[in-house]
């Protein structure tokens, strides 16, 4: 550490040099991240359709039309989200004031306009939990957070529901989000014909075992639920 002296109106000043780490992107990394992750509200509403837009938009750059245009129009989607959020299904993980992340599980199956299951009756009778819109704000990328989010699913759908596998429907056209699930354990299924459930956009279905984790989540984020 170096320190630089000089003299003025006969006082000796000194400036002592303190050392910085370099900024690494767009948060203030603080070493271990620890965010808290909460139960979503309806007055969050805005915050999760806010990760929606932002996820579109740089969905836009990847060469895929999900979410190109709200599914199934943009009242049903919003609908759709504020339900979730009625329900308490939705969850958020925080840095501080900013919504770094959300998901959403459910212990009920996704159903098409019709009503139909996505996924084959067959499936049916293995517990399940279900997620959906699993979405990593873009200044937070690259942290895990995704795949953090994942295997906690995976621990409460163990942990709450008795579940066996974590299931989720992919954006149908998706490639690169098919991978990604694979490269994190989940297995792709089949799924009904596309005729059989009213051209619902995610019949990409993947599971995989609640056993299996990829991250050490709680090194990102911590739960704070208000549950016994």
């Amino acid at each position: 550490m170096r320190t630089a002296r000089w003299r003025s109106g006969g006082f000796e000043f000194a400036l002592r040099e303190v050392p910085h780490e370099p900024v690494t992107g767009d948060y203030v990394s603080v070493g271990t991240y620890l965010f808290v992750l909460r139960p979503a509200v309806p007055g969050d509403l805005e915050v999760v359709r806010r990760l929606v837009r932002e996820a579109a938009t740089w969905l836009r750059t990847k060469g895929t039309d999900q979410w190109a245009r709200p599914w199934p129009d943009p009242t049903g989607h919003r609908e759709r989200i504020l339900n979730d959020l009625l329900k308490g299904k939705t969850w958020i993980v925080w840095d501080g004031t900013t919504a770094a992340a959300t998901i959403t599980i459910d212990t009920d199956e996704p159903l098409d306009l019709n009503d139909q299951p996505v996924w084959p009756v067959h499936k049916n009778r293995e517990p399940a939990l279900y997620v959906r819109r699993v979405i990593v704000s873009r200044s937070y990328a690259g942290m895990k957070l995704g795949a953090g989010l994942l295997d906690w699913a995976a621990e409460v759908a163990q942990r709450e529901h008795g579940a066996a596998v974590l299931r989720i429907d992919v954006w149908t056209t998706n490639l690169n989000l098919h991978a990604y699930y694979e490269r994190r354990s989940f297995t792709r299924h089949k799924g009904q014909e596309a005729r059989e459930t009213a051209d619902y956009p995610s019949q990409a279905l993947f599971e995989r075992s609640v056993n299996t984790r990829v991250t050490d989540y709680k090194k990102l984020f911590t739960e704070e639920s208000g549950r016994a």
